[in-house]
């Protein structure tokens, strides 16, 4: 599924919509170029969880957590473990958690990742413009992605 956004407000709300699904030990991959959208669309889901922190990228701490929300979110770039260990990071124990897991470059740790998983690819296609693609990887995910394309 693609869906067409024009702003940042957009990527928001896709966020948002998305985040009115999602359960605890839900894992959500955001792929995309640098700038292309990935904590923009984070902030969304945040928002929805009710956490009022401001979410930054996770560029060089790796992992953010925030645990204010109705569910906790872990905010993940793996980005920079192109060439290390992702065990020595946890993610694994993050994707075994009872929060959200986010993943901005899920690439990087492809051996890691659970059978089922919602994934977004995000292109830039203008200055605020992008298109955003769902893929589902599991019956969960199929509904959720189709609830988020009834919306």
């Amino acid at each position: 599924m693609k869906i067409k956004v024009n702003s940042s407000e957009e990527i928001i709300k896709l966020g948002e919509q998305l985040a009115t699904s999602l359960q605890a030990g839900d894992v959500v991959l955001l792929d995309g170029e640098l700038g292309a959208g990935k904590t923009t669309l984070t902030k969304g889901i945040a928002k929805e969880l009710g956490i009022e922190k401001n979410i930054k990228s996770p560029t060089f701490t790796l992992v953010r957590e925030y645990l204010d929300g109705r569910i906790p979110l872990y905010h993940m770039d793996m980005y920079r473990l192109e060439y290390s260990d992702p065990f020595e990071v946890g993610v694994d124990e993050y994707l075994s958690s009872s929060g959200i897991s986010v993943i901005e470059w899920s690439e990087f740790i492809s051996e890691l990742l659970p059978n089922e998983y919602l994934k977004l690819t995000i292109v830039k296609t203008g200055d605020t413009s992008r298109v955003v693609e769902l893929t589902a990887h599991g019956k969960r995910y199929q509904n959720i992605m189709d609830t988020v394309g009834q919306k």
